[in-house]
């Protein structure tokens, strides 16, 4: 039986630098409108993102015809490049749909953000989980 300690860590990255505190990862970063780069995606064709201090909410929107889905507004989680740094570079949001549920990350590149969707079909239809990817820009 393996025992955690509180400290303990599983990669290198995971490691504090020397005097570091406790960082609160601020999401001001990825806030605003994204819009997919790609106008005729069947996938997600824009995310708004609301920072808060360190609070945030996402909200996809599908594309539907002939008005985009508004998915509505979930709470997200930020992620720093490190365990030491406050600047939020990624986010992820969970969403149930009832007969999906659909986990939303994303990063920024550069100036780009790139969004993945993980779907898994709860609602017994037989349809295989689906991975999508889309490269959005503010």
């Amino acid at each position: 039986m393996t025992t955690i300690l509180k400290n303990e860590y599983r990669t290198p990255s995971h490691i504090a630098e020397a005097g570091a505190t406790a960082m609160v990862v601020l999401p001001a970063p990825l806030a605003g409108t994204w819009v997919n780069v790609n106008s005729s995606t069947k996938d997600l064709v824009k995310v708004v993102i609301t920072a808060s201090g360190s609070g945030m909410t996402v909200n996809p929107y599908g594309a539907c015809v002939p008005n985009p889905c508004d998915w509505g507004s979930v709470a997200g989680t930020a992620y720093a490049a490190n365990v030491s740094s406050s600047r939020a570079v990624a986010f992820s949001a969970d969403f149930d749909f009832g007969f999906s549920r659909v986990t939303v990350v994303g990063h920024l590149h550069g100036s780009e953000l790139l969004v993945e969707t993980f779907t898994v079909f709860t609602d017994g239809s037989g349809r295989s989980n689906l991975y999508t990817t889309d490269t959005l820009k503010k």
